[in-house]
This record gives structure tokens, sequence and C-alpha cells, in this order.
């Protein structure tokens, strides 16, 4: 288990993680999804080992996981911007991680090796960006960490690929037990392969929890009333958003279908209904709640 507490990270003048607290578990995916600079990218450092906490902990299977070479053994890391040495091939990498892991598998790197179209004998420096992402997922799988940490890793792997490395973790983990934690600015990539969502922003975080338990908080209802009101509230519930067209409201309302549409009937509507409401949607709408434009959020 990962024990984020009260973690606190800056970079000159800038919070890059203000006092957060998280708990990742074995045998679980989670998805870090944000605005850009919101600190996904810093957290899985730290996980890591990469980065010291300023202030808090984090604590790894109840080991400060920094300047521990035990607990980093557990834990492999893809980041965004992949690194190999200039002269490297895969098998020469291999057996680098080979060295470096004790938990590393040959019959798992063979088995992985025959699934992707790339040779082992060949220069990583000359392969492409989704190529190199490829001998990573190779490496990482291979060395069988306890903890994986993706950041942007499926950037740059055509859709074939993509579903075979997906595939591929799903299977591990129900093999091997391990947590995977993926940062991405894709949440429909994210949406239905995680178990746990956390939304960052600023460095802090605007909302976390299971999947489906986010998804049944939320709703989207379209209506029509006699007379246009000038303001709507319902005591209770947050709308997150309004959007009126001609004589059609729609709303985002932080509440489950049911309540929504009990709220909008007590209006007295023309019509009503309730509209599926993704996951990106809803990320999108609880951070114009916030105050911050939507239409700069890649996700």
């Amino acid at each position: 288990m990962i024990e984020l507490s009260n973690v606190s990270k800056s970079f000159q003048d800038k919070n890059a993680l203000k006092d957060i607290n998280l708990t990742f578990e074995k045998g679980r995916v989670y998805g870090l999804v944000g605005t850009n600079g919101s600190g996904k990218s810093t957290m899985l450092r730290i996980i890591s080992g990469v980065y010291k906490c300023d202030g808090g902990s984090c604590i790894l299977d109840n080991e400060d996981n920094f300047d521990n070479n035990n607990a980093k053994e557990k834990v492999f890391f893809i980041s965004d911007d992949l690194f190999f040495p200039p002269q490297a091939t895969l098998k020469s990498m291999a057996s680098f991680y080979r060295y470096a892991y004790k938990t590393w598998s040959d019959e798992r790197y063979k088995k992985l090796c025959s699934y992707f179209p790339i040779a082992d004998n060949k220069k990583l420096s000359t392969f492409s960006k989704g190529m190199r992402r490829q001998a990573a997922f190779i490496l990482a799988l291979s060395s069988s960490p306890q903890y994986l940490l993706l950041d942007e890793a499926f950037d740059g792997i055509d859709p074939v690929i993509r579903h075979g490395v997906r595939q591929l973790i799903s299977d591990i983990i129900a093999e091997d037990g391990i947590c995977c934690i993926i940062s991405s600015h894709n949440l429909r990539e994210l949406e239905d392969f995680c178990d746990e969502i956390c939304l960052l922003h600023n460095g802090s975080i605007q909302l976390t929890g299971h999947v489906d338990a986010i998804s049944s908080s939320y709703c989207k209802v379209q209506f029509a009333l006699k007379e246009m009101p000038g303001e709507i509230d319902f005591p209770g519930i947050k709308i997150l958003s309004k959007r009126v067209s001609g004589s059609i409201i729609t709303l985002i309302l932080n509440a489950n279908e049911q309540k929504g549409l009990e709220a909008v009937f007590a209006l007295n509507p023309l019509f009503a209904e309730a509209i599926p409401l993704t996951l990106e949607e809803l990320f999108i709408y609880e951070m114009e709640a916030i105050g911050y434009d939507y239409s700069n959020i890649i996700f």
C-alpha cells in the first residue's frame, strides 16, 4: 500500500502539491487527471522516490520510499519523457533491469517480446516514440514491480497496441495483484480502465473516489418551462453548469439522477429528461464550477 500523508512539494515559488492525502492499494488501477501543471507528474515522481517531499510523508509498504532501495525495487516508473542511453538496445536494457530488479522474469520478457513488433537488437534511439514506449512497457512488465506508475505512457501508441497493453496490464494485475497508477490527459482512455479517479488542480485534490460512485453522484438534466425563470436554485443541490438554448435548459447537478429529476419536476416542466454524463464532461464542469476556463483543459 502507498500512503501519501499531507504531502507538499514546491519548486522555487511554485506549489506543485499541497497537503495531499491519498491511499493506493494493490490490485487496483488508479487514474490521475487534471489541468496542465496540476501536480500529476510530481506526485508520481514522489511515489517513485525521484523527489523528496518538502512536507508530509510518502510511505510504501510501511517504509519511507525516498533514498530507500528496498522500496524502489517495488516500483517501476515510465515517465512522460522517456530516456534511454544513446547506444542502448532493448536487449541491453533488459540486462540492466535484470540486475536492478530481483523480480525480473526472463520468461515474461520473452513472451512480451513475441507480442510487440519491435527488434531487441536495434538501437532504441532509432525507434519512433510509440516503439520506444512499447520497449518501456516490455521492460516494466518484465521487471514484475508491485507498483507500476505510468505518466502519459499511452501517448504515441497506436490504438491496437494500446488495447493490447491495457489487456496485458489487466492480466498482470489479476495475476500478481499489482497496483497501477496512470496519469493522463485522456479521460476517456481511463474511464473504463480505472477503478478510482483523482482530479487535481493547482496541486490540490478537487475530487477523488471510485469511478462508479463519482458517476452516480452527478447528473445532466434537460427540460423546458412555460416561463423562463430568472434564477434556478435547488436547496441542497449544487448546480455545476447551466446552459440555455431557446426554451431548453440544461443543468449539470451534483446529485444522482433520481434526486436531480425530482428537483426539476418540482418546477412543473413541460418535459424533462436525464442525459448520460461522461466523466470527461463531469470533470470539465467541476473545473468550470471552481472558476477554471474549461476550454483550456485537455482531457
